[in-house]
This record gives C-alpha cells, structure tokens and sequence, in this order.
C-alpha cells in the first residue's frame, strides 16, 4: 500500500509540473519537454523562485476558474 500511495504522490506531482510549465509558456515542446524531465523542471522552478509569492497555489487555482 506505501508504493501505491508514493505512485499517486509522483503522478500528482508531475502534472502539477506540467500545469506550471503551461502557466509560463503555452508551449506544446516545452509541455513535453517538461513531461520528460518534470522532477528537474519542478526543482529549477523552486529554486528560481517562479512559484514564490502564492504562484505556487494562483497557478492551479487559474485552471479551474
């Protein structure tokens, strides 16, 4: 059951990473791009500071307005 629940954690992660590319760019390469190689896009994002400021809960809450 903690493999499941790591693999739903994964899954969540990385489409939260491709949301976040989609947010920025509106780019269909970099969206595949960032599927590919999502847990280094999601680092580089953290550390560039792109999800601070609250971007990190705006840009989730935009596809669902």
């Amino acid at each position: 059951m903690k493999n499941r629940d790591s693999s739903i954690l994964y899954l969540l992660l990385g489409i939260y990473a491709l949301m976040i590319n989609w947010y920025y760019n509106h780019n269909l390469l970099f969206l595949l791009l960032a599927w590919i190689f999502w847990p280094v896009y999601l680092v580089y994002e953290l550390l560039t500071g792109g999800l601070s400021g609250g971007a990190w809960k705006t840009i989730p809450m935009s596809y669902f307005k």
